[in-house]
């Protein structure tokens, strides 16, 4: 229980930048963003999904390794026909580098998680049409 306490804080001192069509949303957990709402409405969106493929297991990883597995997640998610947006997770602490990520509208939350476990990832950040954004732990078996 303290390593997922101690993550959740981490991923809560998160700034969730997400590049769509229009402009720039910046999302923290908990806290609404009327940009992302507004967005979400006009085009019919009821949930979405934040997934990267970095830092598995919440461990860094080379910058090379980062790329390859964030490329296959790209490829996974247009292959299931997805339209990942460009995102980057930006941590407070600034030791932690910046991680890219895919945002992704219309995506199930069951089916963004296991997408995520695919990828070793801890958890995601999904959210639903109020535009407030939540984190998910993937429930490993």
């Amino acid at each position: 229980m303290a390593k997922t306490t101690e993550l959740e804080a981490l991923y809560k001192a998160t700034t969730y930048r997400v590049f769509l069509p229009g402009g720039i949303c910046e999302l923290r957990i908990g806290q609404p963003c009327e940009t992302l709402r507004c967005w979400l409405e006009t085009c019919g969106y009821t949930e979405f999904a934040i997934i990267t493929a970095h830092n598995p297991g919440g461990q860094p990883v080379a910058a090379a390794q980062n790329a390859e597995r964030q490329a296959e997640l790209e490829c996974e998610l247009i292959e299931g026909n997805y339209e990942p947006y460009a995102g980057e997770n930006v941590a407070d602490d600034a030791a932690w580098p910046v991680e890219e990520s895919c945002f992704v509208a219309d995506i199930a939350a069951e089916d963004a998680c296991a997408l995520a476990e695919d990828f070793g990832q801890n958890a995601i950040v999904f959210g639903t049409a109020d535009g407030v954004a939540q984190l998910l732990w993937i429930e490993t078996e």
